[in-house]
């Protein structure tokens, strides 16, 4: 009986840890299909301010299953009722001007353009060097 408990507590471990939206790839936080993923300095009380031409240049994260959510990851409903993705209340967007996957060429974009690096992320977790487990899964 204490060996199935214990299966199941690290199979609902491994299940958890698989279910978000998003991986890491080169040290950056990323779609499934491995486009960078940025966060808005002008988005905030988890809120996107991003609408209009501003989402034309910076697509939203849409939500395509929202079974996902769950830890760090969150959905919110943007102003025109549509869902994005969210990191620890941050909305998250793809840039146009990436042109294939792994690309950063948004990062740091008008200065309030950001990927999330392992660097960022333990910076404002407060938390020291990075591992896979500071993205929630």
């Amino acid at each position: 009986m204490k060996h199935i408990l214990i299966t199941t507590a690290l199979l609902s471990i491994v299940t958890t840890a698989q279910a978000n939206p998003a991986i890491e790839k080169n040290g950056v936080l990323a779609s499934k299909d491995g486009r960078t993923l940025y966060t808005f300095d002008k988005d905030s009380g988890g809120r996107s301010t991003c609408n209009g031409g501003c989402a034309a240049a910076w697509p939203p994260f849409a939500v395509a299953n929202p079974a996902l959510a769950g830890g760090d990851f969150s959905i919110l409903r943007r102003d025109d009722g549509s869902q994005q993705w969210a990191w620890k209340g941050m909305p998250l967007y793809f840039y146009v001007g990436d042109a294939k996957p792994g690309d950063i060429t948004g990062d740091n974009q008008g200065g309030v353009w950001h990927v999330l690096r392992g660097d960022r992320k333990a910076a404002a977790s407060g938390g020291g060097a990075s591992s896979r487990s500071e993205w929630g899964y």
